[in-house]
């Protein structure tokens, strides 16, 4: 494995070694950020991890001791489901807020069997929000207007999760986040796009959204039985530098299997090298936010 990938906690279940275990995890609860951070997940790259990540994180900050709102802006409403939080057509949902300029309170409900964790469902009347935003005012920043309206100091962090796409809902995502986490898979063409994305980012950030920024890459998919694996998590910290995680996600049964049953993986199987990558992860995000 590449000297960049050194001191990567890498697990997988394919091969003996598992994450090794950080005081960070075995606490019981993590530090926790003075105000609120509204992370934006995205990565306009289809089946990168992206709601896999912000439902899984979102799940261990909460059992950790945080107050977390997962935003699914995804009109596949997958973050809903692996919440277990109801999403069909009546349900009020984020697309009554951006689109009937709903309060964002009278949407959001908590997360099945999580205490801490709170979601503002997805439902598929989203699919053509994309195209009644256009003659919307403001059209780019409704989330961040609803966001604004919104308590959100009672929670430690918001997450927000982004269909894979750089449409309107994706551009109302990054008005509305003040930090970006990309997910990016460690397999061929993952950086892909990724330019494209970071563009993107770089306008949002010069016309509708300063504070803004990149702060976290995250690597997943990891199998460490390949050598293209280690190459291109070596090419990604290359490139970003230290922020990307040291915690590499594996490829995980038990990650794809759980939201099947209404769940995230740290419900599901905590166990499971899946939910202890993840705990890892979220873990680095916590202590990094509490270091700034």
């Amino acid at each position: 494995m590449r000297e960049a990938l050194k001191d990567a906690n890498v697990s997988q279940e394919t091969s003996v070694p598992v994450i090794k275990a950080r005081s960070g995890r075995r606490e019981k609860e993590w530090p926790r950020p003075a105000d609120c951070r509204v992370v934006t997940i995205a990565n306009q790259k289809g089946g990168v991890g992206k709601t896999t990540s912000s439902v899984n994180l979102a799940a261990s900050l909460a059992m950790h001791g945080a107050q977390v709102l997962v935003v699914d802006l995804d009109p596949q409403g997958n973050a809903s489901t692996a919440l277990g939080v109801e999403h069909h057509a009546e349900i009020p949902s984020i697309y009554d807020v951006l689109i009937e300029d709903m309060p964002l309170a009278d949407i959001v409900v908590p997360a099945a069997d999580i205490p801490n964790l709170f979601c503002a469902p997805a439902t598929l009347n989203l699919a053509g929000a994309e195209i009644e935003l256009v003659s919307k005012v403001a059209r780019e920043s409704r989330l961040r207007r609803a966001l604004d309206s919104y308590d959100t100091d009672k929670f430690d962090y918001v997450l927000i999760d982004c269909p894979p796409s750089l449409g309107l809902l994706t551009v109302n995502a990054l008005v509305g986040g003040d930090e970006l986490l990309i997910p990016i898979q460690c397999e061929y063409y993952a950086l892909e796009g990724l330019g494209q994305l970071i563009r993107t980012v770089d306008l949002v950030k010069a016309h509708l959204n300063p504070r803004l920024n990149v702060s976290t890459i995250l690597l997943t998919m990891y199998d460490a039985r390949t050598r293209l694996a280690a190459q291109v998590a070596d090419d990604v910290r290359e490139h970003f530098g230290d922020v990307v995680l040291n915690t590499v996600i594996p490829r995980s049964v038990r990650v794809s299997e759980a939201p099947s049953y209404g769940q995230s993986v740290m419900t599901y199987d905590p166990g499971s090298s899946g939910a202890l990558a993840y705990s890892e992860a979220a873990s680095e995000i916590a202590h990094r936010g509490a270091a700034q």
